[in-house]
């Protein structure tokens, strides 16, 4: 039978031995702090590490040395089998990140000496299916989201303006949160994201109406919410504080619902829409990755599957089998076909070759 998830788990034994998992664990994270790791990827492995310790500490094992590669695939098929209160088992994306976490500080150990051999070498990951954004809004969703916002109010004005930087900017909800006064470019039209995934910082384009919205919001709005020391965020709360990863979600989902879209999501949705919307009317897919931040223009085409209505268009335009035909037959048409037939031969060659 499956296991549920506990409710409260309970903590870590406090073992005194320099050489248990626990005490193993605490200098894995201190090194990992003073080699500069996000406190994101820090906060995520540590939380890993503390779920596998609990895990073997249940079986009675306390070391690292008494871990062995079956105990470590003892734990991946636990994973796969653990279901959460609701019944629903752990994502295979989650899997993968606790596995990886393990992998990760049995291979600090055995390099830094303190195990023998690292018994998590051979453990493999579940592989991911890679899924297309789901439930992208179109740009009318989009414009009723952003038009929720009541902006008589100043909340209201707030909310607007983190909805149109979301969408104008496609930056990510922790970018958001540590967006400072300086890192606004009102002159320039630009948003300096600094530290973003993979501690990169980027400099990113906004549009003329969310700038609008956000000079609203700091002239109006922002200096009577804002304590001294003021520390410099750009978006806060009424108290005067930071914005919270939660609070964020909540506010977007809040707003996807109360504009009638029936579709899941909250802050990434707006970053989808802003990819795919660009790629749709025109934008060379090279200047997405930049604005997204992306290391690999792999990751950006994933938009370009989803950019269905400019593919249509191209279809309805080119395809020969219509009801309606239009000559089109250019020089440059000739050249074009010509490359495309001869890509095709090779790949056909290639696949012929292939054993």
């Amino acid at each position: 039978m499956a296991r549920r998830g506990p409710k409260k788990k309970p903590k870590l034994i406090d073992y005194s031995d320099p050489q248990s998992l626990i005490a193993y664990k605490a200098a894995f994270c201190e090194w990992m702090t003073l080699n500069h790791f996000s406190p994101h990827t820090l906060r995520v492995r540590c939380n890993d590490l503390d779920t596998f310790i609990r895990w073997c500490e249940e079986r009675g094992v306390t070391q690292a040395v008494e871990v062995n590669p079956p105990i470590v695939e003892q734990y991946r098929r636990y994973l796969y089998h653990y279901r959460k209160a609701d019944n629903a088992p752990l994502s295979l994306r989650t899997q993968s990140h606790r596995l990886i976490s393990v992998r990760t500080f049995f291979k600090w150990l055995a390099k830094k000496n303190y195990i023998l051999f690292n018994p998590a070498a051979e453990l493999e990951l579940p592989r991911i299916d890679k899924q297309l954004p789901q439930n992208l809004l179109t740009h009318q969703e989009v414009e009723q989201v952003i038009n929720q916002p009541k902006v008589s109010e100043p909340l209201g004005i707030r909310d607007r303006a983190i909805l149109e930087t979301f969408y104008s900017t496609g930056i990510r909800r922790t970018e958001l949160i540590n967006l400072r006064l300086y890192d606004l470019g009102l002159d320039q039209g630009t948003l300096m994201v600094r530290l973003g995934k993979g501690r990169k910082d980027r400099v990113v384009p906004i549009g003329d109406r969310a700038l609008k919205w956000i000079d609203k919001y700091l002239i109006e709005v922002r200096p009577h919410w804002v304590m001294e020391p003021d520390e410099g965020y750009l978006f806060i709360t009424i108290d005067g504080d930071p914005l919270s990863q939660n609070r964020l979600s909540d506010l977007a989902r809040g707003y996807i619902q109360a504009a009638g879209i029936n579709k899941p999501g909250s802050c990434h949705v707006f970053r989808h829409a802003m990819a795919t919307h660009m790629l749709e009317n025109g934008a060379d897919i090279r200047i997405i990755q930049a604005i997204l931040g992306h290391e690999a223009l792999s990751t950006t085409e994933t938009y370009t599957h989803v950019s269905i209505q400019h593919i249509k268009a191209v279809h309805t335009d080119t395809h020969p089998a219509r009801l309606t035909r239009k000559q089109t037959t250019t020089n440059d048409g000739n050249a074009d076909k010509q490359t495309l037939l001869s890509a095709l031969a090779a790949e056909a060659t290639e696949e012929t070759d292939t054993p």
